[in-house]
């Protein structure tokens, strides 16, 4: 697995699928997830469509940078939040997401991209937004999957969903892997697939079980605030799509963006979660390879 220096003191673990000479499409993943989360089979899909795919681990995740210098207090990091204490909140969390679309900027900067389409899942999905409005001459054109704005009236997780997001993990592999299950809340109520989430979250585990940088993470969501009136300037092409079944991220964070950018297009998807099921695959795939043509 290719390492490369994106920035001083960052180094980005990525794979690409297809030929260099095709249109590129960096995919971006969401909160503590690796980019095996774009599945393999997936990324070879949209490459066989004449895309040039790159997925790649955000920095807390996988096998890039840790930053290990700054533990996170989780109960205290909410606990400051949920006061008002923002300062405090502030002082504990080392990035935010504009540092993370840095990453992945710098990223294409060092396989030599000068621009590139981009395709960002939940978290990445607020990623990819904040590449597009930080440096839209390097986005081609933004996709923006199952996320939000960073307002607090949309896009919110059911209270079900949230207690499994915030709900600690057993740390040894056996119970790790069983707890991956919980996540069927949040799943594609068609295609939801148990076997599938733990398969998941097995591979997750033997390659780099990381917990640490899940916290991190999530100060960067929640103190990076709105992306609202930015949104609204927005020149990029953009295409939103969201799971009518997603209770994670309300469809309503899908709906938001798509009113804020002008131009955007949505696409809401019937019996789509906040997954990717293998047999709506097509559907994305049609999707992406219609706006990134």
């Amino acid at each position: 697995m290719p390492i490369i220096d994106v920035s001083p003191g960052v180094s980005i673990a990525y794979e690409t699928f297809g030929d260099p000479d095709d249109s590129a499409v960096l995919l971006v993943m969401g909160f503590g997830a690796q980019m095996i989360a774009w599945h393999e089979d997936f990324c070879r899909a949209l490459a066989d469509r004449g895309r040039y795919v790159i997925r790649y681990d955000n920095r807390d995740c996988g096998l890039s940078t840790k930053f290990d210098d700054h533990p996170v207090d989780m109960g205290k990091f909410i606990a400051a939040v949920s006061s008002g204490d923002i300062p405090a909140a502030l002082a504990m969390v080392p990035y935010r997401l504009q540092d993370m679309a840095d990453d992945a900027l710098g990223l294409l900067t060092a396989l030599g991209l000068e621009r590139a389409h981009v395709v960002g899942a939940s978290m990445g999905g607020m990623i990819a937004q904040t590449m597009a409005i930080a440096h839209p001459e390097r986005v081609l054109t933004l996709t923006s999957m199952m996320s939000s704005t960073g307002e607090s009236d949309y896009g919110q997780p059911s209270p079900e969903a949230q207690a499994v997001l915030f709900g600690s993990k057993p740390a040894d592999r056996e119970g790790y892997v069983a707890a991956a299950e919980n996540e069927l809340v949040w799943a594609s109520k068609s295609y939801g697939d148990a076997a599938v989430l733990r398969e998941l979250a097995a591979d997750s585990y033997d390659r780099a079980y990381y917990p640490a940088g899940i916290g991190r993470q999530l100060g960067a969501m929640i103190l990076s605030g709105s992306r609202a009136d930015a949104l609204r300037e927005l020149r990029v092409p953009t295409l939103v799509i969201h799971g009518l079944d997603d209770t994670l991220i309300d469809p309503s964070g899908g709906r938001r963006i798509a009113e804020l950018v002008p131009g955007a297009r949505l696409l809401l998807v019937p019996d789509m979660g906040h997954d990717r099921p293998r047999a709506l695959w097509p559907v994305l795939l049609d999707a992406v390879e219609a706006h990134t043509g």
